[in-house]
């Protein structure tokens, strides 16, 4: 598809796959190298998505001449995070049905004492990638919007 075709859905889907895969190189190799119970490697699961909404709003904006009107880069932001995020609370889930041992260390417990399974984690990971994607969406879309609404300068 060429650039100059993007939707903010289409861009979206793309760079949020293409997040997706990396989240999920990362975190199949850290669960092979058994650091994957650390809270650093979930903070950079964080970053890798973060990274990808951004440049999913980079390039969108690049694709309209430089022209984003606000919803358009908020939506593929959003698009981006929740794809990515699913995917890979998808392959959270998958690894919990292939090796039971990678994820046990890193199970929460609740305030029962009750161990939360992998279905639990795996939600909790569309949950949290989602809501980081809207809060970096709008963060970045102060730094990328198009300054059409801004007045301009008076010559006085």
């Amino acid at each position: 598809m060429a650039d100059n075709q993007l939707t903010s859905e289409s861009n979206g889907l793309r760079m949020g796959i293409l997040t997706a895969v990396v989240l999920v190189a990362y975190t199949g190799i850290a669960a092979l190298a058994g650091f994957l119970d650390n809270i650093e490697a979930g903070t950079l699961d964080i970053l890798i998505l973060a990274a990808g909404v951004v440049l999913a709003i980079k390039r969108l904006k690049r694709s309209c001449g430089n022209r984003l009107s606000y919803f358009s880069g908020f939506s593929t932001g959003i698009i981006t995070a929740l794809v990515a995020s699913v995917m890979l609370g998808a392959f959270f889930w998958l690894l919990g049905g292939i090796s039971q041992g990678a994820v046990e260390r890193i199970q929460a417990r609740d305030l029962f004492g009750a161990d939360l399974g992998v279905l639990i984690g795996g939600l909790g990971i569309i949950l949290l990638g989602t809501m980081t994607g809207v809060i970096t969406s709008l963060v970045a879309m102060q730094y990328y919007k198009s300054p059409d609404h801004q007045p301009i300068a008076s010559l006085d």
